[in-house]
Parts: C-alpha cells; structure tokens; sequence
C-alpha cells in the first residue's frame, strides 16, 4: 500500500477515535451491550456512508474547501452559516466534555479534586489556543500511532478480567439511547478534505482509503466497549477508563487515565483552534472575541454544571452531529447535479437511502433534545 494511501487512512482514523470512545461503555450499559453494538455497526454504517458522499463531493470540485465552503458552494451562504452553527455547537459541547472528563481523569490519578483539575486544565488549553499553537493535524501519523497504541495495552491488560455475565442486554426500544455518544465518536468527516489533498496524485485511492479509515474505528470502538464494560460491570463510569482503573489496579488508573488525557487534550487542541479560526478568518471577529467564544463559552457552560461528560457528548452527537449529516447529504446530491469535474469514483443516487439517513439524523436529534431538556 502506497505511503499517500497510509498517511490518508491514519487521518480519518485519528480524526475519528478519540474522546468519544471513552464515553461508549457506559452508554453501552445504559441500552444493553448488545443493543448498543447494534446501535454502534447502524450508525457505523450511516457514517460511512455519509463519509463517502463527501469523499464524491471533494473530487467533484476543483478546489479543496472545508466542509462550509463545500455547503456554500453547492447549497448557498445560508447553508454554510447553519452548518457552521452546528459545528462551533458541537466543538463547544466537545470542549465542555472535555473540560469534565480531563478533570476526573487527573483527580483518579492525583486522588485530587476534578473541579479544581479542571479548572488548571482549562487555563493551561486556553492558554495554549490563544497564543495560537498550530493545530496538530500535521502529526496524525504520531498521535494516532501514540493513542492506537495506548488503547491496544488497555485492551491487552483488561482481557483476563472480563466476566461474561456482565456483557448482557438487548432492547430494541433502548436503540437511540446510546445515540448522540456513538454519533460524536464517529465524527471525522471533516478531515476528509484533507485526505483529498494527501492523495492528490492518487485520487482513485480515495475511495478505499475512506472506507478502510471509516471501519477501523467501528471495530475498534465495539471491542474497545465490550471488554470494558465486561470488566467493570454495573460498576462502569461516564469516563470508562476510571471505573476500569479501580476494577483492575494502579497501573491501569495510571495507563487507562493517561489515554483519557492524552485523546481528550489532543481533540481539546484541534477543535479549540478550528474554531477560533474559522471565527477569525472566515467571518472576521477580532482575535481575541474569537479566543473568547471558543474557550469561555464552554469554561460557562462547565460551571453552571447543566451538562455532564455524556450529557456534553451526546448534545454534541446527537443535534450539531446529525445537522452536519443531513446538510453534508443535501450538498452530496445537489454536487451531482453542479459537478465541476468527472470524480474518480462515483456513487449510485440512492433517493430512498438518503432519506432513510436524513430521517435517522433527524429523529436521532429530537429524541436526543427531548430526553435531555424534558
């Protein structure tokens, strides 16, 4: 397999695994493990699909944009301010479950207070995004290689404690609980511009490198969730890797929490800064505004305390999620119709899909409002 084709596919996966996964237990048990992986393999499905049409839409343009630009291009500037809406909605929701989720991870390794780990947290991240460290999507092979790493010895020392009987559980009318979570876990999608132009040479091998970095995660997210939650049981936690440190020992709170900080400040660092910039650049607010609304915006949010880290990430899934999702499908079909050039792959026009896709983003959405607000 050719580098290019490598460097693309390490993009898409560690674009798409990070914090989330350590969300997935505990909504696993939430729903029933095996509801969950049903949920997990659908939505997988959907994601991938959706991953995709996009891949179609980047070789249909000439240019490579961000996913608003490509919203913009094909849908109009009211399209490109909704779905940024939804993205700094959902970057906001992500920074608030990291803000929690950091804090508690540092308190199980520090035996500390989280309150007061995450406040230190927020000011050493919003220190970093306003002095504007560059974004670490240069360094995806690293990080993803560092984070693809740490997850394998979880899973590797977690193995020989699984006890089968905690791994139960089928309701199919529990579907949608494990919903918005597996949703955020699964974004990435917005990183495949990027894969584009990695393979700019190699355009043909787009299609294989989306689907290869789209199912990686699916597999891993499933084991991942499965064996933690055979450990720890009805004794899982929101952030799965804390429940798992106190079920197997000190060297797993070290080693399961330091995966939790590192995927969650890696993921902090590269949303902070897309959004600040986008902010910046795109719709001209002054540096500093920009710095504010991407890093107090979600500091006030974490301290009125309204939102806990699955709550966050489920917010942030579930309704910014499933925007981008049906806007990224609209533009799909309407850059069939506006193609600037013939794409190196080209999928079937699938009108029933589509609106099968559309109306699960959509209910996916009000369900997710409804349970969290009513």
């Amino acid at each position: 397999m050719k580098k290019e084709v490598l460097q693309a596919i390490a993009i898409l996966i560690g674009s798409i695994i990070g914090a989330g996964v350590l969300g997935l237990p505990f909504v696993f048990y939430q729903s029933g493990v095996w509801t969950g992986l049903l949920a997990l393999i659908l939505l997988g499905m959907a994601t991938l699909t959706v991953n995709l049409y996009v891949g179609e839409i980047t070789l249909r343009t000439k240019d490579v944009h961000e996913l608003t630009g490509y919203c913009e291009k094909y849908l109009g500037k009211k399209a490109k301010k909704i779905m940024t809406l939804a993205m700094g909605v959902s970057i906001i929701g992500a920074l608030v479950a990291y803000l929690i989720g950091v804090g508690q991870a540092l308190g199980a390794i520090f035996n500390g207070n989280p309150f007061f780990y995450s406040l230190i947290y927020f000011i050493i991240m919003s220190a970093l995004i306003f002095y504007g460290i560059k974004s670490v999507s240069n360094s995806e092979l690293i990080l993803g290689g560092i984070m693809l790493t740490l997850m394998i010895l979880i899973l590797f020392f977690s193995f020989n404690y699984v006890k089968v009987e905690n791994l139960y559980g089928f309701d199919l009318w529990k579907i949608f609980v494990p919903y918005g979570v597996i949703l955020f876990a699964l974004i990435g999608t917005s990183s495949i511009p990027e894969m584009r132009a990695v393979l700019d040479k190699n355009r043909k091998e787009l299609k294989k490198s989306i689907f290869i970095g789209s199912l990686i995660p699916i597999l891993l997210y499933g084991l991942f969730a499965v064996i933690i939650l055979g450990v720890t049981g009805f004794n899982t936690t929101e952030v799965a890797t804390i429940g798992l440190g106190k079920a197997i020992g000190e060297h797993m709170v070290l080693l399961g929490n330091l995966f939790a900080v590192f995927s969650m400040s890696t993921s902090f660092l590269a949303l902070g800064l897309a959004l600040r910039w986008v902010l910046q650049l795109d719709y001209g607010i002054s540096s500093f505004v920009s710095w504010g609304i991407t890093c107090i915006t979600p500091l006030l949010v974490f301290l009125t305390g309204v939102m806990g880290f699955i709550k966050a990430m489920w917010f942030a899934g579930a309704v910014s999620g499933g925007v981008e999702g049906i806007l990224l499908i609209l533009t799909f079909h309407a850059a069939k119709k506006k193609s600037e050039r013939k794409p190196e792959y080209e999928l079937k026009y699938h009108r029933t899909l589509s609106w099968i896709l559309i109306s699960v983003y959509f209910f996916g959405a009000v369900y997710s409002i409804f349970k969290l607000f009513f």
